[in-house]
């Protein structure tokens, strides 16, 4: 098989619902080994349970989650065990799940340390949930990724094989995005490896569409690096990222539909720099466009604090560097800890009247459904 044709892309996108939520991990993790590992899960699935009803609460439908391959490497039966059951969870609550099998961004830096198991270090004030110092090198295209070792990536392969063949005609899996953010900080290291995820996916034939991120933007109709053109080359639907504001959305949607194929903005949301619920998510409705911003309730990740890489600018080059962020605000999350109270409750009451006037237009639509996609 191969890619999909926009004709198979846009039927199996209008048969759904308007897709929107966001980026989990439930705010008791302090990273994807806390939220995936054997230790504590329990407890871990719980708060996810909690949480994910608030998020249904509100008319989030689906959300993005990713995968932690040194989980599946040491605990591989307990991990594809929890997998199950983190899916059944948030569909139990009527969400559906994008699958994130692959990371570039905030990988480990050059003093590549294996992950440990057990009780998660966390340090309060960074954003992240400690200080990663050596992940914030962006274009310097030296960070590790797990990918790099020889001898590990036709394990990593073979966990790809595994989770999409035993999901390929699971509707509770929405979409398989096989790799986030390709080539942030790393150059085009990964792209063999990003070219062997396609071709283990156009094999499997899952009822799924595959898509990896256009996430630096666009210029003249293009992606501005060779990692972002194949992806977006080859992906069924369009994955991009946009942390900025209103406007320079509009100009990366306008390149984006040339090319005929549904449209994901698979991370947003940074008040911070003008990306906000009361801009953003009206746009999004209005284009049908699938969203998934960062975060749902503030927690040991602390998402809602700037990025490190703001705070790294102040560092080195004074206030006049960041002066156009608003310290004022929360970047991510929209729940306090918690999850009682809402950030801002002006947001909550935007995304319950959307997502209620779009499961109307919907459930009228679906009246008129010709039958299934394939």
């Amino acid at each position: 098989m191969a890619r999909w044709s926009s004709e198979k892309a846009w039927k199996w996108y209008n048969s759904k619902p308007w897709i929107r939520g966001c980026n989990f991990m439930g705010s008791d993790c302090a990273n994807r080994i806390d939220q995936w590992q054997e230790y504590g899960f329990e407890e871990k699935l719980q708060t996810a349970d909690k949480e994910l009803a608030l998020m249904a609460s509100i008319g989030y439908n689906s959300i993005r989650i990713i995968i932690e391959y040194e989980v599946w490497e040491k605990q591989h039966d307990g991990f594809m065990e929890r997998l199950e059951r983190y899916l059944a969870t948030a569909h139990s609550h009527g969400i559906s799940s994008m699958i994130v099998l692959s990371n570039e961004c905030s990988v480990r830096g050059p003093e590549f340390v294996p992950a440990t198991f057990g009780e998660q270090f966390w340090e309060p004030g960074y954003h992240g949930g400690k200080d990663f110092k050596v992940w914030y090198q962006h274009g310097a295209d030296t960070r590790y990724n797990i990918l790099d070792n020889p001898e590990v990536a036709p394990k990593y392969y073979d966990m790809v094989r595994e989770i999409m063949t035993k999901y390929k005609n699971d509707e509770r899996v929405l979409v398989w995005n096989l790799m986030n953010e390709p080539g942030n900080g790393r150059g085009t290291k990964s792209l063999p490896h990003l070219k062997k995820f396609f071709e283990i996916g156009w094999e499997i034939d899952p009822i799924q569409p595959l898509c990896a991120d256009v996430w630096r933007g666009m210029k003249n109709g293009r992606p501005t690096t060779e990692m972002e053109c194949f992806a977006l080359d080859n992906s069924d639907v369009i994955s991009y990222h946009s942390y900025s504001n209103y406007y320079n959305n509009i100009l990366i949607l306008n390149q984006l539909k040339q090319y005929d194929r549904p449209i994901f903005n698979t991370e947003w949301l940074s008040r911070v720099n003008g990306n906000t619920i009361q801009e953003m998510l009206p746009l999004f409705f209005l284009e049908k466009i699938g969203c998934y911003q960062w975060g749902f309730v503030a927690g040991k990740y602390q998402t809602y604090e700037p990025s490190q890489g703001v705070w790294k600018k102040y560092e080195e080059k004074g206030y006049e560097a960041v002066k156009n962020i608003d310290f004022t605000k929360w970047q991510h999350d929209l729940y306090r800890p918690g999850g009682r109270f809402p950030y801002d409750p002006a947001e909550i009451e935007i995304i319950k009247q959307l997502t209620k006037l779009a499961d109307e237009a919907h459930s009228a639509d679906s009246k008129y459904d010709d039958g299934d996609f394939a």
